[in-house]
């Protein structure tokens, strides 16, 4: 370590390069795992809120709740621990000045999906809806009239709600008999049962039984067949772990070069009695001081950006994701010192210094 931080105290201009690169990489990894975190919760911010452990569609529904048609009186036949039905349908709506795609929740005020009103009140009449804050944030407020592109139903904003977004649209939350005026129009009488999924909360859902026509599915699985999630997940997680490659690359460029331009001065330590083993783990203290500094650094920029980020950028920071991610930097960079410990065990001290 003293030989490592010395020449390091030597050599500030270089080693100062060295630290910027690995900054810059880890500030992009930890922003890049930022963004993957802010737009898997654009994806399931509902759904988590549920606090449910399973949910029951149709076999034919493709795991999509928006496929899946049942009716309330399938949910009377299933025994779980606590029971929620909900209606659900996508729409663009608007109130006169600015349009936004949403998607209807239709539920029952007295299970456990309701949602915690933050600002205003409960739907308590037709057509009355509880808004994702997401709403609010792009201008609407409580007493909004929206018209919805799908139907000639006008509802209006009672209340709002955190933490509410499928499948990236900010959810509307209203009774059942909101939705079905909204998805059925004139039939909504007709229709009055019809929902499209059952969601479950029981510790011990491998015991619970369903129809041959359904399908009961984990939470969890139910989230990972959203359209775009997998993919937006694989494809940002995949940008990350090559970044990992690329930092290791970098510092083993780095360090090789700078033992390729000591190799004399290593000579001259080797042929003084200094062991490869001291060397080696100079080397590899160094590596360890440069990418901790450089990912230390990278962290708290990542930190400072996120919160001069604007709401509408999804992003949003894990510290114990960041942690991990930060570790492996560290872990990969020390790897990425292994040909310069290889170079200089293989130096020849004669050779080295001339001799």
């Amino acid at each position: 370590m003293f030989l490592a931080w010395n020449e390091i105290k030597k050599n500030k201009l270089r080693f100062t390069l060295i630290i910027g690169v690995l900054m810059l990489v880890s500030y992009l990894v930890f922003f890049l795992s930022g963004l993957a975190t802010g737009l898997q919760n654009l994806n399931r911010e509902s759904v988590d809120k549920w606090q449910a452990e399973a949910i029951i569609l149709t076999e034919e529904s493709d795991k999509s709740m928006n496929q899946s048609s049942l009716t309330i009186e399938d949910s009377e036949a299933i025994d779980a621990k606590e029971l929620a039905v909900i209606g659900q349908i996508n729409a663009v709506a608007g109130n006169g000045d600015r349009k936004t795609k949403v998607s209807l929740f239709g539920i029952r005020e007295d299970e456990f999906i309701m949602p915690k009103v933050t600002e205003g009140k409960v739907f308590t009449e037709e057509n009355e809806v509880i808004a994702s804050d997401v709403l609010k944030d792009e201008g609407f407020k409580i007493g909004d009239e929206l018209q919805l592109s799908s139907s000639e139903q006008i509802l209006k904003i009672v209340g709002f709600t955190d933490k509410a977004r499928f499948n990236a649209a900010p959810v509307l939350y209203g009774d059942l008999s909101t939705f079905h005026r909204v998805k059925f129009g004139e039939a909504a009488e007709v229709n009055s049962t019809s929902i499209n999924a059952i969601v479950v909360r029981d510790d011990n859902i491998e015991a619970i039984t369903t129809d041959d026509f359904l399908e009961l599915m984990e939470v969890e699985t139910f989230i990972k067949n959203l359209p775009g999630y997998t993919e937006q997940s694989l494809t940002l997680n995949f940008m990350i772990y090559f970044l990992f490659v690329i930092s290791a690359v970098i510092v083993a460029i780095f360090l090789y070069v700078l033992t390729v331009q000591k190799i004399s001065m290593f000579g001259v330590m080797k042929a003084q009695g200094i062991s490869n083993g001291y060397l080696s783990r100079s080397v590899i203290a160094q590596t360890f001081l440069l990418a901790a500094v450089g990912v230390i650094v990278g962290f708290v920029l990542t930190l400072i950006t996120g919160a001069l980020l604007p709401s509408a950028v999804p992003v949003a920071f894990n510290l114990i994701t960041m942690s991990i991610y930060g570790l492996v930097l560290i872990v990969v960079a020390i790897m990425g010192a292994v040909f310069s410990i290889l170079t200089i065990v293989r130096i020849d001290p004669l050779k080295a210094i001339g001799g």
